[in-house]
């Protein structure tokens, strides 16, 4: 056999590779094809390719790893049966751009299913290479290593910390900086995922010098990185008071209210939330966002979206209004009960309809003047209605019972609470009949000394006498009915 013949077979060979892993490739892209490929041992198959002399291969075997561990938890424990993961690592950090990307992505994709499988990830060893990935010169292989760290982070408290203790925080903050849209996008978000979970892994965020950068990018014109950066800012500013001041310090307003006029819904949403996660902390917080015409946008943002999206408005409202009764007023000037309850009537969701209850009842709670503002806005027989509707959610009873209790307690404006008498249950009447038990007491009493004729004595008297009888009607209520 001449040397021609030789080389002949190992070229043969080397094609025949080429075109099983390109074939599997293609038809891993394809969801329905997963479980055959499974069944007919690709992973045992593709795992040696890894390794091949040929850097296409190895790239577009660790694609099909990926693409496979991607669709599904069984599929990705696969990967890590198949005692490939400590493969990829070791070659993380030794081939080139396009092989690092295929394995981060690998990385990623076994990692998002679970905590268990993020765990696996982390064992192996993923964590430091893909940090020292994200000091790559390659913009694609940050953004890849960027993905699967925020993919392990997002899980808990415990993976996040791996990911902090990877040193890769300070290099996340520089990949913000990058000019590459997409790497500050996934950058961005990564710092989300891991500052969500405790106050303390928040802080190692803010140490690093994050919020600066992030509150810079509140007016970049993509929409993507708008969502990520609103999301991390809102995750930082949620744990405490003095993180939430370190974001307001950033000086976020009046910028961020801009958010809520976007065309696009999640920057709305985004944008909502982080006010809603300042505004929750103090009235002092509070009053600084109703300064700065925070209310009056998040009021304008609720009329002009639906669904999911009103719903951190609804709930910044409700804290904004709970903290005092200046504060409540606010909303009320604000006109920021018509909104509310147009969300009360017009959503489906019980979730949405809670949190529109709740919110009334936060700002109806503190004086007859607050509560009588509600009452006008014929609020009351719909609280009253969804609260004894079969069909309304646990959560949705609940909140709408406190909110009727809270306005009700403070209720003076009878003809409001006229409507409820016929079909209030004993619960509910109690507060009823002691509002109307209240006023004809006082009236009672001013009559009882205003100088007049005879007739007016008489009038008081049935007065009185009408007072009693509701008061005989309180206390029985109150003896047999518990709130």
């Amino acid at each position: 056999m001449s040397q021609r013949q030789v080389l002949q077979v190992f070229e043969q060979y080397q094609r025949a590779r080429t075109q099983f892993v390109q074939a599997v490739a293609e038809l891993s892209a394809r969801p329905h094809n997963a479980d055959s490929l499974r069944s007919a041992g690709v992973m045992s198959l593709l795992r040696p390719l890894l390794l091949d002399v040929v850097p296409t291969i190895q790239q577009t075997a660790a694609l099909a790893l990926g693409r496979l561990a991607n669709y599904n938890d069984d599929l990705a424990e696969a990967v890590v049966k198949g005692d490939i993961l400590p493969q990829l690592v070791c070659s993380l950090s030794e081939q080139n751009r396009f092989y690092k990307k295929a394995a981060a992505f690998v990385l990623r994709a076994v990692g998002k299913h679970s905590p268990q499988l993020a765990q696996a990830v982390v064992q192996c060893g993923a964590l430091e290479s893909l940090a020292i990935c994200l000091e790559d010169f390659d913009p694609g292989v940050k953004e890849a290593a960027a993905w699967a760290l925020g993919y392990i982070a997002r899980h808990n408290s415990e993976l996040s910390q791996a990911v902090v203790d990877a040193g890769a925080v300070p290099l996340l903050v520089l990949c913000i900086q990058e000019p590459e849209i997409a790497l500050k996008r996934i950058a961005a978000s990564t710092l989300s995922d891991i500052s969500k979970h405790s106050p303390e892994l928040a802080q190692t965020v803010v140490d690093a010098g994050a919020i600066a950068h992030l509150a810079q990018m509140i007016l970049n014109p993509d929409a993507k990185l708008k969502r990520q950066v609103l999301s991390a800012l809102s995750q930082i500013a949620k744990h405490s008071v003095d993180l939430a001041e370190l974001v307001v310090e950033a000086e976020i307003f009046p910028v961020v209210l801009t958010c809520l006029k976007d065309s696009d819904e999640y920057v709305k949403k985004n944008g909502a939330t982080l006010i809603r996660e300042i505004a929750k902390h103090t009235p002092e917080l509070s009053q600084f966002i109703v300064n700065a015409g925070g209310v009056a946008a998040v009021i304008d943002c609720i009329g002009s979206c639906r669904g999911t999206v009103r719903l951190p408005g609804i709930m910044m409202l409700g804290y904004v209004a709970a903290h005092s009764e200046n504060l409540s007023m606010a909303v009320i000037v604000s006109k920021g009960i018509p909104p509310l309850c147009t969300c009360l009537v017009e959503e489906q969701e019980d979730h949405l309809k809670a949190a529109a209850a709740w919110a009334l009842g936060q700002v109806g709670r503190h004086t007859p003047e607050h509560a009588r503002a509600v009452a006008v806005a014929n609020v009351l027989p719909t609280l009253l209605s969804m609260y004894m509707d079969t069909h309304s959610s646990e959560d949705l009873q609940l909140k709408t019972k406190r909110a009727l209790k809270n306005i009700l307690q403070k209720c003076t404006y009878l003809p409001a609470l006229e409507p409820l008498l016929q079909d209030a249950p004993p619960n509910i009447m109690k507060h009823i009949v002691g509002q109307f038990s209240k006023s004809l007491f006082q009236e009672t009493f001013l009559l009882s000394i205003l100088p007049g004729s005879h007739g007016v004595e008489e009038e008081g008297r049935e007065r009185a006498i009408s007072c009693l009888l509701a008061s005989s009607s309180l206390a029985v209520l109150e003896g047999g009915v518990t709130t």
